[in-house]
């Protein structure tokens, strides 16, 4: 049976859907650890680390989160890059004794945000850190998935996708298919504290890493956004610096009601120089690209996370 905190009120997320892949070898720490951003020799049966695939360029191929089974390593991420991140990393499989499976299918994925950690049945328990909060992993064979579904909803507030993206957003986390994309560098994303080790050995990407690190600056960056008049905001919305004739200075990724704050807020990137906290930009809506004065919202860049 799953025991509940006794520390306060704590919440489940089933991931179940995410891709998720079994390397396995004798070379497996190798290859693994020269194809990810963050430090391999982190990882446990009992500790999971947040790291970034890269290209050459240092951008972004998929965002994982990598933990240890046995003689293997197990990585999630998003259901959107499970093709494409497959054939990322066997691309770069040479000589090395590396197999790359495939185990979606096989296994049930929720994540719990409890100040304790429960315990499950028939179950494996993986500390990670995929909200700013600690929180905890539980893995299990995909037969168990409706059992240990039904427990854990009697004794964590389930957390539906609409709810866990807004706890995100207010916590100011990059997601695949919004913040993060394969045009964006990690950096930008603020996700160095969360992903990157650098004094790690080589990885592929890591001589853009090293020479951002170096020059203190990116190109952009990802920040908090707050209508002034608290007026919705939409992601796709470009943002202009109205000091400057409307010059285009970023986009909005995401945007929710916090009801927590009582207010509408956004994720964005924006670009270097007007990024700073407190500087106010327009979000152009999205009918009025094309106007003479297009219709704007007033936003102020506010620090991260929101809450």
């Amino acid at each position: 049976m799953i025991q509940p905190s006794r520390a306060g009120k704590a919440s489940s997320l089933d991931l179940s859907e995410r891709a998720k892949f079994r390397i396995t070898g004798t070379d497996r720490f190798r290859f693994l650890n020269g194809q990810i951003t963050n430090d391999l020799r982190k990882v446990s049966e009992t500790v999971a680390i947040e790291a970034c695939v890269l290209n050459a360029k240092g951008k972004m191929d998929a965002h994982i989160f990598v933990g240890a089974l046995g003689e293997s390593f197990l990585v999630d991420a998003e259901t959107g890059v499970r093709e494409k991140l497959r054939a990322r990393l066997e691309r770069y499989i040479i000589a090395d004794d590396v197999e790359i499976q495939d185990v979606t299918n096989q296994f049930s994925l929720f994540h719990v945000l409890s100040p304790e950690s429960p315990t499950a049945k028939d179950s494996r328990l993986v500390s990670a850190r995929r909200f700013t909060e600690q929180g905890c992993d539980i893995w299990s064979d995909r037969a168990h998935h409706d059992a240990l579904l039904q427990q854990l909803s009697s004794t964590f507030a389930p957390l539906d996708s609409a709810a866990a993206n807004i706890m995100r957003i207010e916590q100011g986390i990059p997601q695949w298919g919004s913040e993060l994309t394969e045009e964006i560098i990690p950096i930008e994303a603020n996700l160095e504290q969360r992903t990157i080790d650098y004094q790690k050995g080589c990885y592929i990407g890591q001589e853009v890493i090293s020479r951002i690190k170096m020059s203190g600056q990116t190109n952009k960056r990802l920040c908090g956004l707050i209508p002034l008049d608290n007026v919705p905001l939409q992601p796709t919305m470009k943002l202009a610096a109205p000091s400057i004739e409307g010059k285009e200075v970023g986009w909005i990724t995401s945007a929710t009601h916090s009801e927590r704050m009582g207010k509408e807020i956004a994720l964005g990137y924006v670009k270097r120089g007007f990024n700073s906290v407190g500087t106010k930009l327009d979000a152009l809506v999205a009918a009025d690209f094309a106007a003479q004065k297009p219709n704007t919202i007033s936003v102020e860049v506010v620090p991260l996370p929101f809450v």
